[in-house]
């Protein structure tokens, strides 16, 4: 497509660190909008050519000045990465409709509850529950709504899963952020698990992420009102997850199934919570629709991802792991 004026909202968490150096190289003018309290994620010198704007959306959303200043930037598309309710969609939709051509809004594949079937289609189980899931449904509704009717605003929802890579922690075997799960995994010692092992996680890396968000761009007729699914091409087992990072340590894994109260009682409550959240959800979801109709060709694989997260925790001296090599 022909260079246009991008404003990404957020651009500076997991997915802008990718998301934004792959506008620059397909030569669309940037604007990137941040709160401004951290660098990107991942460096790189095409933040050189990017106009930077620090903003507090949560509380320019209270003013009632978010969306308005949104419009102002005279975007041809805008990127949202960081919308959380419907009342702050439903601002930046009134704000912007007739001054921007494009909206693509990242939502989640939590906007699905626990799965009836497997791997779940986009307009299937929409039975969110949680405060996070329960937002990005009804700002999935909104949008695709708005997209629909005549007038409204063009939208895209894209719904990536357990974004994973570089730069932060993982879910890890359990379904949580406990480095201490893979550090056992890696000395081969024992890992207690909730549940037989088989409820399912699904990883994507941030790049491919930012490959949909890009793609979708591109493909605006086949996009606008539409959601798609953003993961890597499978999902994981937490029991798999965890044979294969011992095995990639060279161990075998020793795991002990438990039942989850069971668990919680040898974990903290923060900890249990996540695996709860992770585990009660199980999800497995497909991409066909977004490979059909975007071209979205993840190049990584869930396990694939986690290990190279794994290594950037190594190196950064997060992950202590006794000196051992992670070798795929």
């Amino acid at each position: 497509m022909d260079a246009v004026r991008v404003v990404v909202i957020g651009a500076s968490g997991h997915v802008g660190g990718y998301l934004v150096p792959r506008l620059v190289a397909a030569g669309h003018e940037v604007v990137a909008i941040s709160r401004g309290l951290r660098e990107p994620y991942r460096p790189h010198r095409a933040w050189d050519q990017v106009e930077r704007i620090t903003a507090d959306r949560e509380a320019e959303d209270e003013a009632g000045t978010f969306g308005g200043r949104i419009a102002d930037l005279n975007a041809d598309v805008v990127i949202d990465m960081v919308c959380f309710t419907g009342a702050s969609a439903a601002q930046l939709v009134e704000a912007i409709r007739g001054r921007v051509p494009l909206l693509l809004s990242c939502g989640t594949i939590w906007t699905h509850g626990s799965a009836v079937e497997v791997p779940i289609l986009e307009h299937e189980a929409q039975n969110a529950f949680g405060d996070y899931g329960i937002g990005k449904a009804e700002i999935e509704q909104l949008l695709l709504a708005e997209a629909r009717r005549p007038g409204g605003l063009r939208s895209v929802v894209l719904h990536p899963g357990h974004i994973t890579g570089p730069g932060w922690h993982m879910i890890n075997p359990v379904g949580n952020l406990d480095l201490t799960v893979w550090q056992a995994l890696a000395a081969g010692e024992e890992v207690v698990m909730p549940g037989f092992g088989l409820e399912t996680v699904h990883h994507v890396h941030a790049d491919d992420v930012a490959q949909g968000f890009q793609r979708a761009m591109e493909r605006q007729g086949e996009a606008v009102g539409e959601s798609f699914h953003i993961v890597s091409p499978r999902a994981v087992t937490l029991r798999g997850l965890a044979l294969a990072a011992a095995g990639w340590f060279g161990q075998e894994a020793r795991l002990r199934f438990v039942p989850f109260e069971e668990f919680r009682a040898q974990t903290t409550p923060d900890h249990a919570e996540a695996s709860w959240e992770h585990i009660t959800r199980s999800h497995s979801v497909c991409i066909e629709k977004a490979k059909r109709m975007l071209g979205y060709a993840p190049r990584y694989s869930s396990l694939e991802a986690v290990a190279e997260g794994l290594q950037w925790l190594i190196d950064d001296g997060q992950l202590d792991v006794g000196g051992r090599a992670l070798a795929l």
